[in-house]
């Protein structure tokens, strides 16, 4: 049976006031931001002497200048008080933000729009806690991916919308800037009255104790992070990826200003298609993970930062400067190399989402949950940093002379290098790339019943072994890393050696070969079964070179009976004949039998419990999962 798709939780209490009431908040944070940003640029001698380009790098400066200041704060806030009547508190300070906004505009107050900036950051400051640590609370395991993606989505659809509608309600002669100051003060009414359709959602620390030294709590909260090194790695990654989104973002006004030589609709079009780039990137995850938290994904969308961030700067280079009046969107889509542009702005934002959603979702998981909002605070406290950082390396730049495109560019190759240093501290990224590209690009891969794999907890996984890609296909079904028991000669090949070692495999030699490296490998198997992996053998020994699936060692019961956890038996059907089986069939024969994308299937069983483990058992068990399908 099917399963319903991310959209069918838009329809469900649980999930859709939450999602309405942050959607609302994205929304009006931009329809004021920008709306601020575009008089300031295409207006500026009536507003202040500073120069476009330092305001446009100022401003978003200040909106996460508090994430700097109070995400600890916050964070402890959303641990320890109920998430829906917090959300309330915060919806009710927007109002007020808004007020304070509105009066600044309409009494020509620079200070007083430039302090609601800052509000606006506080109001930010506040919910992403509760935000991200609401979304694990309420939703499966299986619905995280889906439930951030559909989140992420609406986040910058609401940005996208707040920024079309506030940089051409501002522009209206004569009443754009009334317009502007009823617009978000509406809309943060909107944002309140769905507020208080969330439901519960329990404090996981009631008991905790505030603190309000935000400086110490910020060294507290990174701290405790750091102890757990794939989520205090993945909260870096996610920084980088809001340094290199306002690195770029920040620079559209003038881009499109100077460079494109438009109005302030060339800068709309600019935000929109990057929104929605970021938003299909978004809602493309579920799919593309098969409803797991599946962070391969997250290579794959660096690349694609770095590609395309560089094509952006080659393209840009095409453009031929305008001359006399500034073009308006529709005017210069019908400029040459124009549309190459928009292509770079849509990729960059669509690989954008294939990096950010994994990356949630693998820290709502793998974070401890009573700290969940704290471990969100320290991140938001990294993303201001690496914002604030941001601004501050374009404003250095272009005070030293480099051009728009010259800084997109630059912002390529520094996502190259930091990628690459990311995944060298955490090959577990590299890995699940390399297993996601070949199940989606060499193979069609149909799970049955992958849901057996347990999310959490330790258990030994066996499968019939038919080819020397068994592993990657069985460790990218799996929610959660794998540590393979292999044997020792695979180590010595050139590419799967180092993907097995980078794995964490555990080499095994037969005891008449290697009774040392035999007997360390069982004492490896029961460390790692005590902190909680999963471990899959191939309890056959070798791979078969027949098809048929040989007789299982006793190795298993050995096993079990130093660590009492239950075992999984699972089948590999479609791989016999594989170019890296042993078939005896001609090299070309069996490259091009089954076409360019194969199909495969694993089918995994009920767990049994060690009790009741036995080779022969375990083998009639798989054999009954294969079937006839070799």
């Amino acid at each position: 049976m099917s399963q319903p798709n991310q959209f069918s939780l838009l329809t469900q209490r649980r999930f859709a006031p939450f999602f309405w009431t942050q959607f609302l908040g994205a929304f009006n944070d931009n329809l004021f931001k920008t709306a601020l940003v575009v008089m300031l640029t295409f207006d500026a001698m009536s507003w202040t002497t500073l120069s476009p380009s330092l305001i446009t790098n100022l401003i978003p400066g200040l909106f996460i200048l508090p994430y700097v200041l109070f995400s600890a704060t916050a964070g402890q806030l959303a641990d320890k008080f109920e998430k829906s009547g917090l959300t309330r508190f915060v919806k009710w300070l927007e109002v007020a933000i808004m007020c304070i906004a509105g009066l600044g505009w309409m009494t020509h107050t620079l200070w007083l729009l430039v302090t609601a900036v800052v509000g606006m950051g506080v109001h930010s400051t506040l919910f992403g806690p509760v935000k991200y640590a609401y979304l694990p609370q309420q939703l499966k395991p299986d619905e995280l991916i889906g439930g951030n993606g559909v989140t992420e989505m609406g986040t910058f659809v609401g940005i996208l919308l707040g920024e079309i509608l506030g940089a051409v309600l501002v522009v209206q002669k004569p009443n754009g800037i009334a317009f502007e100051a009823v617009a978000t003060i509406a809309v943060a009414l909107l944002g309140l009255v769905a507020s208080y359709r969330i439901p519960l959602a329990p404090a996981p620390a009631p008991e905790l104790k505030v603190s309000w030294n935000f400086i110490g709590e910020s060294f507290r909260n990174l701290s405790f992070s750091r102890k757990n090194r794939v989520v205090f790695l993945s909260m870096l990654g996610n920084s980088w990826f809001w340094f290199y989104g306002a690195l770029v973002l920040a620079q559209f006004p003038v881009y499109a200003k100077d460079y494109l030589h438009g109005d302030h609709s060339v800068f709309v079009l600019l935000l929109t298609v990057f929104s929605l780039g970021v938003g299909s990137g978004s809602l493309l995850c579920e799919r593309l993970s098969g409803r797991k938290v599946e962070i391969g994904l997250v290579p794959f969308g660096s690349i694609g930062l770095s590609v395309f961030g560089a094509d952006l700067y080659f393209a840009s280079q095409g453009i031929v400067a305008a001359t006399g009046p500034h073009l308006d969107a529709f005017a210069l889509m019908m400029q040459h190399g124009m549309w190459r542009i928009l292509c770079d702005v849509l990729l960059i934002g669509m690989f954008g989402g294939f990096f950010i959603v994994p990356l949630f979702a693998l820290i709502q998981t793998r974070c401890d949950p009573a700290h969940m909002s704290r471990t969100i605070a320290g991140m938001n406290i990294l993303n201001a940093l690496f914002m604030v950082a941001a601004a501050g390396l374009a404003i250095v730049l272009l005070g030293q002379g480099f051009t728009i495109p010259q800084l997109f560019l630059v912002t390529a190759l520094l996502n190259a290098v930091v990628a690459l240093y990311i995944f060298s501290l955490v090959p577990e990224f590299l890995m699940r790339f390399l297993a996601w590209m070949l199940i989606h690009t060499v193979h069609r891969v149909r799970l049955i019943d992958a849901d057996r794999i347990p999310d959490e907890g330790a258990a030994v996984l066996v499968c019939n072994h038919v080819s020397y890609v068994d592993a990657i296909v069985i460790g990218a079904a799996s929610p959660r890393p794998i540590r393979f028991v292999m044997d020792h000669r695979i180590f010595k090949l050139p590419l799967l050696g180092w993907i097995f070692r980078t794995a964490r495999a555990i080499p095994i030699a037969p005891a008449k070969e290697d009774p040392w490296l035999m007997e360390k490998a069982y004492v490896d198997i029961a460390q790692a079964l005590h902190e909680g992996d999963l471990v899959c053998i191939f309890p056959e020994g070798r791979l078969t070179s027949t098809g048929e699936i040989n007789e299982f060692k006793g190795g298993v019961s050995k096993i079990v009976e130093r660590s009492k956890v239950p075992v999984i038996p699972m089948a590999l059907r479609g791989l016999w004949g594989h170019l890296l089986s042993r078939s005896g069939e001609n090299v070309f024969g069996r490259a091009f039998r089954s076409g360019l994308r194969s199909r495969l299937a694993l089918a995994v069983g009920a767990p049994v419990a060690p009790q009741d483990v036995t080779p022969e058992g375990l083998k009639e068990r798989v054999l009954e999962l294969r079937g006839d399908w070799k």
